[in-house]
């Protein structure tokens, strides 16, 4: 019965989220091209729910992912320093000054991808000198090289002008504003692609989530197929966080919640994962829009607040 009572009060959540904010809209007005109702809900609101539809999406089943891949319930691309180097990346590019590098790629998101990328070479190749590689040796690894990134970020933002630090400070505690639909439809691809990457391989991440040794007896190369989702996964988050900035600790409690719900491999809880990912920081995010705030208070604090605790929760049970 809980699990129904959730289900329903996210996705009651998620239909009322546009109609939150510091305007208030009237209905009769929405529809009405003319008036700046209709512009505010068309071209604010509702690309801002789904921007945050598809965000939660991405970072549900990268948590998913990771945890399924490494076999340890802390593991998350957070966790593991993958989106301090996508921020890491994005610092460059705002450094650099970078703008459009070539047919409209934005510099920030490409630094941010490639930030992602070579953190999860770095740590698969860190790896092999650990003896207990996918348990805490491999989380205290990622926890040390995000805080290498760390204090290279505070580098650039020693060394970048005030608009530049400005720019860096609002980027890293993330944000989820958007104008038009451009970002929530390049987010939402990505989104699609992610899940589908895991959906096709749905049947492999089961067996990898058992051993490596028993998906080799089944024929498994696991060394690629680790490496392409962990590929996909890294360009989805680069992206996302080179939009958003770090968005923590979603990756890490929605996958735990939906095994809580619905007790099934690894291949059922993919899709209810994802939607529930989703519908999370909608959650979230509506929570900082319905706030009387002089100003907007960044969804990373709200994710932060409800997923420290929860990241206590899960090593006081591991222990």
């Amino acid at each position: 019965m809980g699990k129904y009572l959730l289900w329903s009060l996210l996705i009651s959540v998620f239909i009322l989220s546009p109609f939150v904010g510091s305007v208030e809209l009237e209905i009769g007005k929405i529809f009405d091209v003319s008036t700046l109702a209709s512009s505010i809900f068309f071209e604010l609101r509702v690309p801002r729910v789904l921007f945050a539809f598809f965000a939660g999406v991405i970072l549900a089943l990268s948590g998913l992912l990771f945890q399924t891949l490494f076999r340890n319930a802390l593991m998350t691309p957070y966790t593991l320093g993958i989106s301090s180097g996508a921020v890491l990346g994005a610092g460059v590019a705002i450094k650099l000054g970078l703008g459009s590098l070539f047919f409209g790629l934005s510099a920030i998101h490409l630094f941010g991808f490639f930030g992602a990328l070579f953190s999860v070479f770095l740590l698969l190749y860190l790896s092999k000198f650990l003896k207990n590689a996918h348990h805490e040796s491999l989380l205290l690894l990622g926890i040390a090289l995000s805080l290498f990134y760390t204090s290279s970020l505070m580098i650039i933002f020693y060394l970048g002008s005030a608009i530049q630090n400005d720019m860096l400070i609002r980027f890293t505690m993330g944000s989820l504003s958007v104008i038009g639909w451009q970002n929530p439809i390049i987010v939402g691809f990505i989104a699609a692609v992610l899940l589908s990457a895991v959906y096709i391989y749905r049947f492999e991440l089961q067996l990898l989530g058992i051993s490596d040794e028993s998906a080799k007896l089944k024929g498994l190369d696991t060394k690629k197929t680790t490496r392409v989702l962990l590929v996909v996964s890294s360009f989805a988050i680069g992206t996302l966080v080179s939009i958003s900035g770090p968005i923590g600790f979603v990756g890490l409690i929605t996958p735990h919640i939906v095994a809580k719900l619905h007790p099934c491999t690894v291949n059922k809880r993919i899709m209810k994962t994802a939607l529930l990912g989703g519908l999370f920081l909608v959650f979230c995010d509506t929570i900082t829009r319905a706030l009387s705030t002089q100003s907007e208070l960044p969804i990373g604090i709200i994710t932060a607040l409800i997923g420290g605790p929860f990241f206590i929760y899960l090593i006081m049970r591991k222990k």
